[in-house]
């Protein structure tokens, strides 16, 4: 049974977000890494890069495939995960926690409104 934490919101790409006041915590779900399986690098968004919502932001590469990362609103990145860096194997090992990718500074949250609860995407992953 994959984690699926109550308090996060979802994409359809298997992105997860924490709302942090204005800013929003973007990582990879517990279905995504598994899918992926061992993560070896991790190409990170530059700092201040403007991104749309659904935009291609950051790729994960795994012994089987390279997979982009998409924001999940439009915003600005205003803090990355350099431990990923020196560690990918983070994302497979705590996706949630210290395994986050990105955080965006959000331009309008009520497109948060748009991304799934927890339920759905429990239901999206089947």
């Amino acid at each position: 049974m994959m984690n699926v934490p109550d308090d996060l919101l979802y994409t359809e790409t298997h992105e997860w977000i924490r709302r942090e006041g204005e800013n929003v915590r973007v990582g990879i779900t517990d279905h995504a890494q598994s899918e992926l399986t061992d993560v070896v690098y991790v190409e990170l968004p530059k700092m201040d890069r403007q991104v749309n919502a659904r935009e291609a932001t950051a790729v994960v590469e795994s012994v089987k495939a390279a997979s982009d990362i998409y924001a999940p609103v439009k915003g600005t990145v205003v803090e990355v995960n350099k431990a990923l860096e020196a560690d990918p194997g983070l994302l497979n090992r705590e996706p949630f926690g210290e395994g986050w990718i990105f955080v965006l500074k959000i331009d309008d949250p009520g497109d948060l409104k748009q991304l799934k609860d927890a339920a759905a995407y429990r239901q999206q992953i089947g």
